[in-house]
């Protein structure tokens, strides 16, 4: 160790916190040993519903989903860095004579954590996948291993990535493996694969668990090794966006971080000029949320491709209830994608004046994008499910053909205008208020400041939708005509409502 490395840390050390005293170890052993109390009945009775075998039918979807959470935990490792440090050391130490290696061991140790409990969840996933026909504890421990592997080895592998741009060509390519094992599994293909795997013997399932813990090791120790290697231009942008991300979360204002991938994704680049196209002034002004979402090819194919996950939870064996959450709010989420216009205008309602439009009017225009998005895909959803599913099972445990053959996904664009009502509404609502008292349930103390704002925009998209939501409690197969007409009433005189009632510089 250099002289001026050693007097670094000796700074360092002088200036930390007071090493943890018995009675802080005796806390952290107290607060784990409660928790292990608190979810080891529901876990286990978990576990144990999870023996004996699976529907075939359902075994492609379950593994479809379990693809799809790997590629999206490999994604999210990529996103947030993974290596990153906080602002404060990223500012001082990484361009100190101090060994990289050893400043980011910290890091390192709290991914190999966040990697642990993400393969614990996914081994979970696997076991109820493919279930236990027998030794349930040996397949338990066999599926945990597995996912272990998948998620430690995958942070590995990001690590990886973000030290070099050939690693970052293979991180890549096993998303999109993982993406086409999805494809794969949900159509059916490799049932007889999955079948082969859920009745595996235990010496096989030993041998893929020690297999898949080795690869494991030796990305893990690639990764440890490349800590030292990675640029420092990296290290510096993680750094700042994690910085970001926690001040956001300190703060607790959630819409901070919108704008926080907003501009991180628009600062790196140059954008050609084009003519203005000639539009009335209120769809001119509403044009920049179509340019801006035309210049984002990858956003539509991903929100698009989303489209098929009702689909999948249907085939997974997914009730109603769940089904129809997950088509409102994905089509929810699809058209708050497109309604940052909204956001920029209520933060400064001054542009709109300046460019002479009225408030409403351009809160109409603007609405036509994300109804348009929303209801498109609404309607791929339900028509994947119906595809997917057979019959109308969805709706009712195997209700029968339905009299209106596809009628279903109507529901999807006659919600559209709810949907849009409730993407404004959730573009133009301001921070969170803290001032708001908090309500003591048994389940512990819940603010509502948080609370209100969450629901803020989805309570409209929620009233919007009712007649879809009674259409799949309450009607028969043959029945539909009249609550695709109140739908479409209702989601009109939703977004009409809402965008009548508004006025400029109001929040919500």
């Amino acid at each position: 160790m250099s002289g001026a490395e050693g007097n670094v840390r000796a700074f360092l050390r002088s200036r930390r916190r007071t090493p943890a005293g018995l009675l802080d170890r005796y806390t952290s052993v107290f607060g784990l040993v409660m928790l292990i109390a608190v979810l080891g009945r529901p876990l286990s009775t978990m576990i144990t519903g999870l023996a004996g075998p699976v529907d075939p039918v359902r075994m492609g979807a379950g593994a479809a989903l379990v693809a799809l959470a790997v590629a999206g935990f490999l994604a999210a490792a990529r996103a947030a860095g993974p290596v990153l440090l906080p602002a404060a050391d990223a500012s001082w130490l990484l361009l100190s004579p101090l060994n990289r290696r050893r400043l980011l061991a910290r890091t390192g140790r709290v991914l190999i954590m966040v990697a642990v409990v993400a393969g614990l969840a996914l081994g979970l996933g696997l076991l109820a996948v493919l279930g236990a026909p027998d030794q349930l504890v040996w397949r338990l421990l066999g599926a945990l291993a597995l996912g272990l592997s998948a998620t430690v080895g995958g942070m590995a592998l990001a690590v990886l990535g973000q030290a070099s741009q050939s690693w970052q060509v293979w991180l890549t390519a096993a998303m999109v493996a993982l993406l086409v094992l999805a494809v794969v599994a949900v159509t059916g293909q490799a049932r007889t694969v999955l079948a082969v795997a859920a009745s595996a013997p235990l010496s096989t399932v030993a041998a893929a668990a020690s297999g898949a813990a080795v690869v494991s090791g030796l990305l893990v120790r690639l990764a440890w090794r490349s800590l030292d290697r990675i640029p420092t231009r990296t290290l510096l942008a993680s750094s700042t966006r994690a910085g970001h991300v926690a001040n956001a979360a300190v703060g607790l204002d959630p819409g901070a971080l919108t704008w926080i991938a907003e501009d991180n994704h628009w600062r790196a680049r140059t954008l050609s000029s084009r003519r203005w196209p000639s539009l009335p002034a209120p769809l001119a002004l509403a044009w920049q949320d179509w340019r801006r979402l035309a210049r984002r090819p990858g956003l539509l194919a991903i929100m698009f491709g989303a489209a098929a996950l009702p689909a999948v939870l249907a085939r997974a064996g997914a009730g109603p209830v769940a089904l129809e959450s997950a088509v409102l709010a994905g089509a929810l989420a699809v058209a708050a994608a497109s309604v940052s216009g909204a956001r920029r205008d209520s933060d400064n309602p001054a542009l709109a004046r300046i460019i002479g439009v009225g408030h409403r009017q351009a809160l109409a225009a603007r609405a036509l994008l994300p109804m348009l998005l929303s209801g498109a895909w609404a309607g791929l959803a339900l028509a994947g499910v119906s595809a997917f599913s057979g019959a109308w099972w969805l709706f009712g445990p195997m209700a029968g053909v339905s009299a209106f053959p596809g009628a279903w996904w109507l529901f999807g664009p006659l919600a559209a205008p709810a949907m849009a009502a409730g993407a404004l509404r959730m573009a133009r609502r301001g921070p969170v208020d803290h001032s708001m008292p908090v309500i003591d349930t048994p389940g512990g103390a819940i603010p509502t400041g948080p609370l209100l704002w969450a629901a803020t925009g989805a309570d409209l998209a929620v009233l919007g939708c009712l007649p879809a939501i009674a259409a799949v409690a309450l009607s028969p197969p043959g029945a539909l005509g009249g609550f695709l007409t109140a739908q479409g009433v209702f989601g009109v005189l939703t977004l009409v409502g809402y965008v009548w009632r508004r006025r400029a510089g109001q929040a919500t």
